[in-house]
């Protein structure tokens, strides 16, 4: 992305919405002037101009909780950008994790990465991939290990009961949405599907 590509307005400034890179979570909005922009793209540590002090201001430049850049995007006209980013702490300067939440977010969206690593691994079969050689079983080979998994989750959950380690449980869940997410790959559905199924039924 090129600096004389972006549309700033007359008073020399554009949007920027910074994004979490992982989870996707919307973290602020900020305003960049030219050389905020080049600061960004130079250090790799999103910089702002800020309008009440009229100067450059590098997130997280006193706190610690600075925001590193991965990714850059301009919007159709160039005149706003998306601005994904890793945040090393809190967004907001109340303490929480985006300027715009309300409640936590789950970061269900960073499923998004893993099927998308799924995916390519079911049409490249790397060698040496356990997707790929999971997804090469057939349907058999990904459903046993759905099953397999399910029961996992269920003895987890009842050790937890009996005072377990509730992050087994999470490992085992964890394991659990792997091996669905092969079999989806593996039967050429995607996950929107299903997601489009669970929201008909929550109307």
């Amino acid at each position: 992305m090129s600096v004389d590509d972006i549309r700033f307005d007359d008073s020399g400034l554009v949007p920027g919405i910074v994004q979490d890179a992982v989870t996707r979570r919307v973290l602020m909005l900020g305003y960049l002037t030219a050389e905020s922009l080049r600061a960004t793209l130079d250090t790799g540590v999103v910089t702002f101009w800020s309008r009440s002090r009229n100067t450059l201001w590098q997130k997280g430049e006193t706190s610690g909780n600075t925001f590193r850049l991965v990714d850059i995007r301009p919007d159709c006209d160039g005149d706003a950008l998306l601005i994904l980013a890793e945040p090393a702490g809190p967004a907001c300067h109340t303490g929480g994790a985006s300027c715009f939440e309300d409640h936590p977010d789950q970061g269900f969206a960073w499923l998004e990465q893993l099927w998308d690593a799924i995916a390519a691994r079911a049409i490249d079969r790397p060698a040496g991939s356990y997707t790929a050689a999971l997804v090469a079983g057939g349907v058999d080979a990904a459903g046993r290990k759905v099953m397999e998994e399910a029961t996992e989750v269920l003895l987890a959950a009842r050790d937890h009961d009996a005072g377990g380690d509730p992050v087994r449980v999470a490992e085992e869940a964890a394991d659990l949405v792997y091996h669905l997410l092969a079999l989806l790959a593996e039967r050429g559905l995607e996950p929107s599907a299903t997601i489009t199924v669970l929201r008909d039924r929550a109307r």
